[in-house]
């Protein structure tokens, strides 16, 4: 059995399953307000001690500022301090010419009041452009606020090495970065893993079950067509496709149920736990669409894979071509077939 906790730096520990925000966000339908800070703390009861959310994600900061409060006013303030956040700082792709330190310290400011602290356990930086080149100053003006004491660590979200590199070089002691991992999107084993381990940085993942795809539900089913469902699963077809398509697919979710069984375990609890073995991953960071769900994700860190399980999940990737470039390459080209669906300006408008 793998450790169900990791020191994510000098007296910083988190759940290595991460209890992810997205799904609360605008987009995955009504959110019931009461009903959603109560599974929050059913995740938090399960195990999965660590939330993860941005200032993109409508509303999300403040439903676990108030899953945060509840726990404080039923249990006390020793419980609700073992509850760690992680949320994002993500400009807007039209503010990054002149992006400025009040922006960044306006940001921060934010998120301390919608999580109802004092101080903000994890920062990632997201930067859209690298044509635009003040990402170095965004990431020294959130140092700043960690050495003020507003932020106890400052991580990234989807750089790539070259990059992270240079935010390296200029004095930011990086503890994370958050990118894409799965059995389908291996791109972190390139250089960025060597990075990490030279570095001291570690891993969060998230499309560890590619938005839903790596699961029991989809198992022999028909490759599906266009219009999807949502967004999300846009994303992940397209991941999906540069895999190897759809018969390689199956083959993955054969070879998963398969070690599933052994485990007495689904699809994707398998995925994620492979997810969990890769050098340098520290959480996977995944979604509960309920108190059980939630519940059944705490499961992930309770597998340990064997010799054979690894190789047969191995012997499928051998298969594939792999995903092209390094983290994010793909979706950052806004004029291809992974950039052209996301969206760049996300807090435009909002307070």
């Amino acid at each position: 059995m793998m450790a169900r906790t990791f020191e994510l730096s000098p007296g910083y520990t988190i759940s290595r399953v991460i209890r992810g925000g997205w799904q609360l966000a605008g987009g995955h339908g009504a959110i019931d307000r009461q009903e959603a800070v109560t599974d929050l703390i059913a995740t938090f009861d399960a195990g999965i001690f660590t939330y993860d959310c941005a200032d993109i994600y409508t509303g999300v900061e403040e439903l676990i500022g108030a899953a945060r409060l509840r726990l404080a006013n039923e249990r006390g303030l020793d419980v609700a301090a073992r509850m760690k956040v992680h949320t994002k700082l993500v400009p807007d792709l039209e503010r990054l010419a002149g992006l400025s330190r009040d922006y960044i310290r306006s940001i921060v400011d934010q998120s301390l009041r919608r999580l109802k602290t004092e101080r903000l356990d994890l920062v990632q930086f997201h930067w859209w452009d690298y044509s635009q080149p003040r990402y170095l100053d965004a990431m020294g003006w959130l140092n700043e606020m960690r050495i003020e004491g507003k932020v106890r660590n400052v991580g990234t979200t989807n750089f790539d090495t070259q990059r992270l590199r240079e935010i390296l070089a200029a004095g930011v002691p990086l503890v994370s970065q958050q990118l894409q991992y799965s059995v389908l999107d291996q791109r972190p084993a390139k250089s960025l893993a060597g990075l990490a381990v030279e570095n001291g940085f570690n891993f969060l993942c998230y499309g560890s079950v590619a938005g839903g795809f790596l699961s029991d539900k989809w198992l022999g089913a028909v490759e599906p067509s266009s219009p999807l469902e949502n967004r999300s699963l846009v994303k992940y077809k397209l991941i999906i496709d540069d895999f190897g398509g759809w018969e390689l697919f199956q083959h993955m979710l054969r070879t998963l149920k398969s070690v599933g069984d052994r485990h007495g375990v689904d699809i994707a609890t398998i995925a994620s736990a492979w997810v969990l073995e890769q050098p340098r991953v520290a959480a996977v960071i995944v979604g509960a669409r309920n108190q059980a769900h939630a519940v059944a994700n705490a499961r992930i860190m309770d597998i340990a894979l064997s010799a054979d399980d690894r190789a047969a999940i191995a012997a499928v990737v051998a298969q594939s071509p792999g995903l092209e470039g390094d983290v994010y390459a793909l979706e950052r080209d806004r004029h291809g077939r992974h950039g052209s669906i996301m969206h760049y300006n996300l807090n435009a408008g909002r307070k």
